[in-house]
């Protein structure tokens, strides 16, 4: 690879930003290529595709084998709200790639002995947040139930490129909060990205069963596999 291929593809993982080295086989050419750059059509969906499975292959195209090698940045997910939810879906989160930061004002929930190991903000979300890059490789969940909490932190994911945005809470819960973030300026389908109540409909009762149904839901929007409640 070239060395300026190398500089690049550096600055590029360092930034976050979803990056792909295409190499011609036949010719061993190679080129950097982000999703959005202009490509012929049947590369473009190859590519977006690799890009959403993380998966590096071997496409054939009309002008011959393609290699494309994915360099995606590490998947994320903040939760807000240091809660029983959170417990029990943190290690299931990690087992599936994601790095995980929890932010909660509440410093008697949010503490190191319930959370050990883990990222812990015990900043308001509007103080937290603004430092952290909420972009597409980013699941965002609020999961505190309380509005002083949650309805900041949902207005700046909602204003971010987060592949995934969910909130706790009851679907009258949620047409409450709709009423709030658009009196605050948020239009409806802005609001409509948030994926309330949150987690797929598996009946799920207690706070691992959720933590299931949360993490299939994020998985769906992730892989492109996201299934619409009726």
């Amino acid at each position: 690879m070239l060395t300026s291929h190398l500089n690049r593809l550096q600055a590029d993982i360092t930034a976050r930003r979803p990056v792909a080295v295409l190499t011609t086989l036949a010719t061993g050419a190679q080129q950097l290529i982000h999703p959005g750059d202009p490509l012929p059509d049947e590369l473009a969906a190859l590519l977006a595709d690799a890009v959403r499975k993380d998966k590096s292959q071997v496409v054939q195209t009309a002008a011959g084998e393609v290699f494309i090698n994915v360099y995606n940045p590490a998947l994320r997910m903040v939760m807000i709200g240091a809660v029983h939810i959170s417990q029990a879906l943190i290690p299931m989160a990690r087992a599936a790639g994601y790095d995980v930061m929890v932010v909660d004002p509440r410093t008697a929930f949010a503490s190191g002995e319930r959370f050990e190991g883990v990222t812990l903000d015990a900043r308001w979300p509007d103080e937290a947040l603004p430092g952290i890059a909420l972009d597409r490789r980013t699941a965002f969940l609020a999961l505190t139930h309380d509005p002083k909490i949650d309805d900041p932190a949902l207005l700046l994911a909602l204003a971010s490129d987060c592949f995934y945005i969910g909130a706790l809470g009851s679907t009258r819960t949620h047409a409450k909060r709709r009423e709030r973030l658009m009196s605050a300026g948020i239009a409806a389908d802005t609001f409509d990205r948030i994926r309330a109540p949150i987690g797929h409909d598996i009946g799920a009762i207690g706070a691992p069963e959720i933590a299931i149904s949360i993490m299939a839901e994020v998985t769906a929007h992730l892989r492109g596999k996201d299934v619409r409640r009726s």
